[in-house]
C-alpha cells in the first residue's frame, strides 16, 4: 500500500486529494496536511473585501468532507520537509510518513520586499480571507471618510487578475454607497500597459479593460514599481520601455490594496534541490520533481517563467483550471506510477481560462496556449459573466462537499464559454 500525502488543502490541494484518491482506489492511503482546518475559497475575497460575502459562505471544515471519501487529514503548520527520508515535520510536533508527497501550498505573500506594504504595514490585501476581512474593516472606514483610493499590484506580481476585479467592485460598491464622487481611484500596476495580465495580453484585453477604467473614471500608471510605502501616502517610480525610471509619484491614499509578489513558503523553499530561488517548486512535464521523484506539485506554488521580459518584472499567472489540470495529472502519474508499475505520461493543459467579477458586469478570457502563439485567444465582456462566476462559486463550494473527482473547471467553466474539449485537448 502506498500513502500519497497533499500538503495544502486550497482550491488545488482539495480536488487533488479527491481525484487521487479515486484514482487509486481503496488499497491506498491519502492524507491531506494543512494548517487550518477549514477550506476557502480563495476566488470570492474580493467580494468578502466590500462585505459582499461573508466567510461562511466560502468556507467549510476540510475534514467533515475527506473523511466521507476515506481521507486522512491533519491540521498542521508544517515547518519541515525531510525529502531524503520521506518526512513532514509540524510545528505541533507531528512527524507524517509519505511514499509520494503532492505539495499544494500556494504562496508565501512577499510583502517584506516593499517597505511599509501589506496589512501590517499600510496597504490591504485580498489574496487571503484572513486579509480580505481586515481589507473590509478598512473599506468600512474609507466609507465613513471618504479620500483616495490606490489599487493595483506590486513589482513582481503574478496574478493581476484580482486586481483589476477588487477595482470595479470597489468601484460599483461606492457607487452604492453614493460616495463614488468622493473617493478619486488610481489603479497602480506593473504591468507595462493596462490588460497586459502577466500573459502579453490577450485577445482585446488592453482595450476593454482600459474602457472600463476609463468609463469608470479611474486614472492608471503603467510600468510602475512601489518604492515605499507610508501613512496615506504612496510612493511609486514610473519607468520607460528602456526600463529607466522616468516619472516619480507620491499618491495619496485613504485606502489601499495591492497584489503582492509571491514566493514559496519556508518549508518548501528551503529543501535543497527542489526550488528555485525564489522558492517555487520546480518539476518536469509530468508535474515531477527532477530531485525528488517521489514529490510532485502543482499550483501557485511551482515555478513557472515570465511569458515576456517587461521592464517592470511581472509574473505568470496561474489561473483555477491550469491548477485543475496539473493536479489531475498528478493523479493519473501515480497511478500510473503506483497501481501500473509504469513511467507518468500524463501533462497539465497549460491553458490560462478565467472568469472575473467587474461589480455589475464581468469579464472572460481565454488563452490557449497561455504563452504566445496561440491557438484560441478571447476576451468577452458582459453581465453573464457576473452572474456566472456567482453561480461557479457555488457549485464550486458543493463539489469541495460532495467529494467529486470531476474536473470541476473543465465541466463548469468550459461549458459557460462554450468551449469544447477536443479544441483544447
Amino acid at each position: 500500500m502506498a500513502k500519497v500525502v497533499v500538503l495544502g488543502a486550497g482550491t488545488g490541494g482539495m480536488p487533488a486529494a479527491y481525484e487521487t484518491k479515486e484514482i487509486l482506489g481503496k488499497d491506498h492511503e491519502v492524507v491531506v496536511v494543512n494548517e487550518r482546518p477549514e477550506f476557502r475559497f480563495v476566488p470570492s475575497n474580493p467580494w468578502v473585501a466590500v462585505g459582499w460575502r461573508h466567510a461562511e459562505a466560502i468556507t467549510l471544515p476540510i475534514e467533515k468532507y475527506l473523511s466521507k471519501k476515506n481521507i486522512g487529514f491533519v491540521c498542521g503548520k508544517v515547518i519541515e520537509i525531510d525529502a531524503k527520508n520521506n518526512q513532514l515535520k509540524t510545528e505541533q510536533g507531528d512527524v507524517i510518513d509519505y511514499d509520494y508527497l503532492i505539495i499544494a501550498t500556494g504562496p508565501k505573500l512577499a510583502f517584506d520586499t516593499i517597505p511599509g506594504a501589506g496589512p501590517k504595514g499600510y496597504t490591504q490585501s485580498i489574496c487571503t480571507l484572513d486579509h480580505a476581512e481586515q481589507c473590509y474593516e478598512d473599506f468600512e472606514r474609507l466609507v465613513k471618510d471618504p479620500g483616495p483610493v490606490v489599487v493595483g499590484a506590486f513589482q513582481g506580481a503574478s496574478c493581476f487578475g484580482p486586481a483589476y476585479e477588487y477595482a470595479f467592485i470597489l468601484d460599483k460598491a461606492l457607487r452604492n454607497a453614493k460616495i463614488r464622487h468622493k473617493v478619486p481611484i488610481h489603479f497602480v500596476t506593473s504591468e507595462p500597459y493596462i490588460g497586459h495580465l502577466g500573459l502579453g495580453g490577450v485577445g482585446d484585453s488592453k482595450s476593454v479593460l482600459e474602457s472600463e477604467l476609463r468609463t469608470r473614471d479611474i486614472k492608471w500608471t503603467c510600468n510602475a514599481s512601489v518604492d515605499k510605502v507610508e501613512d496615506g501616502t504612496m510612493f511609486v517610480s514610473e519607468f520607460n520601455r528602456k526600463g529607466e525610471a522616468e516619472y516619480q509619484h507620491e499618491l495619496p491614499f485613504n485606502h489601499s490594496m495591492l497584489i503582492p509578489p509571491f514566493a514559496g513558503i519556508d518549508a518548501v523553499a528551503k529543501v535543497e534541490g527542489l526550488c528555485n530561488p525564489k522558492g517555487f517548486v520546480i518539476t518536469d512535464e509530468y508535474q515531477r520533481n527532477p530531485t525528488y521523484p517521489n514529490i510532485f506539485s502543482g499550483g501557485v506554488c511551482v515555478a513557472i517563467p515570465p511569458v515576456e521580459v517587461t521592464p517592470v518584472p511581472t509574473g505568470t499567472p496561474k489561473t483555477g483550471y491550469m491548477i485543475e489540470t496539473m493536479m489531475t495529472a498528478i493523479a493519473h502519474n501515480l497511478k500510473a506510477i503506483i497501481v501500473d508499475g509504469q513511467a507518468p505520461s500524463t501533462k497539465g493543459t497549460w491553458h490560462a481560462i478565467c472568469l472575473a467579477d467587474m461589480g455589475d458586469t464581468g469579464a472572460a478570457f481565454v488563452a490557449m496556449p497561455q504563452i504566445p502563439p496561440r491557438n484560441i485567444t478571447w476576451f468577452k465582456k458582459g453581465k453573464w459573466v457576473h452572474i456566472a462566476k456567482i453561480a461557479f462559486e457555488k457549485y464550486f463550494m458543493r463539489k469541495m462537499k460532495t467529494g467529486t473527482s470531476e474536473p470541476v473547471y473543465e465541466k463548469y467553466v468550459l461549458k459557460v464559454l462554450g468551449i469544447e474539449r477536443t479544441e483544447h485537448e
